[in-house]
């Protein structure tokens, strides 16, 4: 059935029960993924890290070569979603081609991936506050309480309207990079290790290295957000073109300025040194490498960068989280109550607000327990995260290719079937990896109980989604039968049927 943005919202009991529609256009959806995504915090701190913990020159080419493992999965991606719009996103393209049962399964496992990551951030924010503050005015403050600070800002910003989030992202967002562009400038070109601009970094070979493999795992983590351009689909002007816009958009930004800025650092310290170099400053690797160049102003600048990088990525992700919920409840996966929004903003009220909690509740248990915000709260939480992601993008690239499996609906073969089998092959065999070295991943010894716990919560998630649906099957078939249609769910006739009901927009 087809779907007309024109229409009058659906309501239940005097509150919207749809998103605000033509709010955004792909400039605004750029802002919310790539904000996700954390462009300075990426390079600030992962790129460093990979460096560090590989003991590898070849981080460069390996996030050249994550951007093409997110290009070709984001072929199938855009190819779906001009059929399915859907805020539910992933795990509405897995209830439309896998069945309800999957679908809600993979809707279990984003809320508890999508939280995690928002979640985690807030101890990077809280440490990296703190430090600002001290730094800067010598003030001396727990953690916690900028946690709780940036909180509160977060959960303000979720209430408001959609727009005026894409308006805040886009303005924290536009400085971060150019922040970072004006860096890896100054890296490459005021004083290069050798007095040359080596490409050693950038070369193929160095994807055969044993050890890549967990280079290309941590690529894909700092990918994650990119894929969230469909959770904004309902609230865009034009579904069918901006989200194919915005998310090409994305993942060639993030590449240039992840590939860019670890080749930059590379020149700077140059190759031979780079691993020494990430080993012993970290996440002030940058800041170091252009000390002198640049007034103490501007260095200043960034750090504080890093800070709002942090702040527009827990926004985005809140977001995220928000709709996914909405969706949830609009289809009576989860309560109804959270299938309705502010008739004013047009936000996800109630899955704003409990996102909210929950957060809360998280930075609450962990200070009050004294555990490492950066290890325990950010590095724990947001690895898990990205493992979730990890798994849903696999999952969404097989749905991809049974949804268009007996009829292309007038995409081309490459679109439905190739890319997303290429994209399916690669992604599974990068799960299996993440599985198998997980331990290592979080830099846990093979006996600690978080090598198996935290991906266990996915295990959980997904027994409990299935073990759901069954129930919803039985009990409300008619909410079974609704898992994936989206908006439709809301003024559907309750009827019980075999197949999940598609919600569709055409040409």
């Amino acid at each position: 059935m087809s779907v007309s943005h024109g229409v009058p919202r659906p309501r239940r009991g005097g509150v919207a029960a749809a998103l605000a529609r033509s709010r955004l256009g792909v400039p605004q959806v750029v802002f919310f993924v790539l904000a996700a995504a954390a462009p300075m915090t990426v390079v600030a701190s992962a790129v460093p890290t990979a460096y560090a913990v590989t003991g590898l020159s070849g981080v460069p080419v390996a996030y050249a070569a994550t951007a093409a493992v997110m290009l070709l999965f984001a072929v199938g991606y855009v190819a779906m979603s001009r059929h399915v719009v859907n805020a539910g996103s992933m795990y509405s393209y897995v209830a439309h081609a896998l069945g309800p049962a999957s679908g809600v399964a993979a809707a279990f496992v984003a809320v508890v991936a999508y939280n995690l990551m928002q979640i985690g951030l807030y101890g990077a924010f809280g440490v990296v506050a703190a430090a600002a503050a001290s730094a800067v005015a010598g003030v001396s403050v727990p953690w916690w309480v900028w946690a709780f600070a940036g909180w509160a800002l977060v959960a303000g910003l979720g209430l408001a309207r959609v727009d005026l989030n894409g308006r805040v992202l886009g303005v924290l967002l536009v400085a971060e990079i150019a922040v970072v562009v004006v860096f890896d400038t100054i890296m490459v070109t005021a004083d290069p290790a050798g007095g040359v601009l080596s490409l050693h970094g950038l070369e193929p070979a160095h994807l055969a290295a044993p050890g890549m493999a967990a280079i290309l795992v941590g690529g894909i983590a700092g990918y994650v957000g990119v894929e969230a351009t469909t959770v904004l689909a309902e609230e865009t002007r034009d579904p069918q073109r901006t989200v194919a816009y915005a998310t090409y958009t994305a993942i060639a930004v993030t590449a240039v300025l992840y590939a860019g800025s670890a080749w930059a650092m590379q020149t700077a310290a140059g190759p031979d040194h780079i691993v020494g170099a990430a080993a012993r400053h970290g996440p002030e690797l940058m800041f170091v490498l252009i000390d002198g160049h640049l007034p103490r102003l501007v260095v200043d600048l960034g750090r504080l960068l890093l800070l709002t990088s942090l702040f527009a990525a827990l926004l985005a992700f809140h977001n995220m989280v928000a709709r996914y919920l909405f969706a949830l409840g609009r289809e009576q996966v989860l309560p109804a109550a959270l299938g309705r929004t502010n008739g004013r903003t047009g936000a996800p009220k109630l899955g704003s607000l409990t996102q909210t909690a929950a957060a809360g509740t998280v930075i609450t248990i962990y200070a009050a327990a004294g555990l490492d915000p950066i290890t325990h709260l950010f590095f724990w939480l947001t690895v898990t995260g990205g493992l979730g992601v990890l798994i849903l993008m696999t999952a969404t690239s097989l749905a991809v290719i049974a949804y268009f499996r007996h009829d292309r609906r007038g995409e081309s073969r490459w679109s439905v079937t190739v890319a997303p089998a290429g994209a399916l092959a690669v992604l599974t065999v990068v799960l299996a990896g993440t599985l198998i070295g997980f331990g290592d991943l979080l830099n846990v010894p093979a006996g600690s109980p978080a090598r198996w716990l935290l991906p266990g919560l996915y295990g959980v998630a997904i027994t409990a989604g299935l073990g759901w649906a069954a129930v919803l099957h039985r009990t409300r078939p008619s909410a079974y039968d609704s898992v994936g249609a989206g908006a439709d769910a809301v003024t559907r006739p309750t009827t019980h049927t075999s197949a999940p009901i598609r919600q569709e927009t055409r040409r």
